[in-house]
Formats: structure tokens, C-alpha cells, sequence
């Protein structure tokens, strides 16, 4: 393993580490506590190392043979805001998070699905750039 690929690793253990930080224990006892308004932040704050999360998984889990696309990434951004804007929709007709909770899970789950695949997509992308400039690099060392 080069050292290129334990900083990956050290990334994908220290994005999983905070993501589960802020979303099985900040985020939970806040609501426990009652303060729904820094809970709601927090989940915000936790969408970044979230996408870096599975950014990092794209790029140690693909084995892209040629520059892939940009499909997965604009799909989950495009499927990011559509569902955000939804669910602030409902938001301003009244159906709040609070009051009906039910009308805004849909929501909710396409919010990360979206990033999940915006931040793979981003990962395999980059991965692919990685390995297609390390191949030129060395074919021009050879040479």
C-alpha cells in the first residue's frame, strides 16, 4: 500500500468517524434535548463529511477503465436539490418537519441518496484522472 492510498484509507476512517459522530450522537441528543434548530445545523454540517465519505469510497472502490462520465455526480446533485427544494416547499405551505414529519422522510432520503452519488461520482472521476496521469507519467519515464 503507497502512501497515496493510506491517506485515502486514514480519509475514509476519519469521514465515517465524524459522520457517525454528528449523526448517532449530536444530532440524536440535541433532538432528545429539544433544541431542533442546532440539530437541524448539525445535519447540514453533516452533509460535508458525508459526500467526502463516499468521495473517498469512489475513489478506493472503482476501477474505472477509461474517463467515466459525470452522469452519478450530476444526478445526485441535481436529485440534492430537487428534494431540498421540496421539502422547503412544503416547508412554506405549512406542512413543517414538525408537523408532518411523514411528508418530509421521502425527502430526506433522496437529500443523501443525492449526495451519496454526487460524492462517488466525484470519487470515480477523480480516481480515473489519478490513474490515466500516473500511466502518462510513467510511460514518459520509460521513454
Amino acid at each position: 500500500m503507497d502512501a497515496g492510498q493510506r491517506r485515502q484509507w486514514g480519509l475514509l476512517v476519519g469521514c465515517l468517524l465524524v459522520t457517525g459522530i454528528v449523526y448517532l450522537g449530536l444530532i440524536p441528543r440535541l433532538v432528545l434535548e429539544g433544541d431542533g434548530s442546532r440539530a437541524v445545523r448539525y445535519v447540514g454540517l453533516g452533509w460535508v463529511p458525508y459526500t467526502c465519505l463516499f468521495y473517498v469510497v469512489g475513489r478506493l472502490f472503482s476501477t474505472p477503465e477509461t474517463l467515466p462520465n459525470m452522469r452519478a455526480a450530476d444526478a445526485g446533485l441535481g436529485l440534492f436539490l430537487v428534494a431540498l427544494l421540496l421539502s422547503l416547499g412544503l416547508d412554506a405551505w405549512g406542512f413543517t418537519p414538525e408537523a408532518v414529519p411523514a411528508a418530509h422522510a421521502l425527502q430526506a432520503v433522496a437529500v443523501f441518496v443525492g449526495l451519496a452519488l454526487f460524492g462517488w461520482g466525484l470519487g470515480r472521476r477523480s480516481k480515473a484522472i489519478a490513474t490515466k496521469t500516473d500511466a502518462d507519467t510513467e510511460r514518459r519515464s520509460s521513454e
